[in-house]
């Protein structure tokens, strides 16, 4: 049996989904390629500070004060970390005795009067 042709305006349609899901994926590839661009160059000032044989010390509030995006970086990877964590105590809480939890809740009450 013969196939019923496609009408033009599907075709057109189709056409421009696909031309769409182009420009997502070259915008993202473009946004993924400028954060690897932008960490290489953090990972390269931070290699050279740390390489250099005149610091005695390694100063991390210099290298976060001096390495543009560091400082933005460190503070979003300590926010994703610790919503990790705490998603992680969450899950573990059910499988705690009372008397563990009660403990826990004693800690948490002596850091924050």
């Amino acid at each position: 049996m013969p196939r019923k042709p496609t009408p033009i305006n599907e075709l057109k349609n189709k056409n421009l989904t696909s031309e769409n899901e182009t420009e997502k994926n070259n915008e993202n590839n473009t946004g993924e390629e400028s954060e690897v661009e932008n960490l290489s160059q953090m990972l390269s000032s931070v290699l050279s500070y740390l390489s250099d044989e005149e610091i005695e010390e390694i100063d991390l509030e210099y290298l976060l004060n001096h390495t543009k995006g560091l400082r933005e970086w460190w503070e979003h990877y300590l926010e994703n970390n610790r919503k990790q964590i705490e998603k992680e105590i969450k899950q573990l809480l059910s499988s705690l005795s009372m008397k563990d939890l009660e403990n826990i809740k004693k800690m948490i009450s002596e850091k924050n009067p």
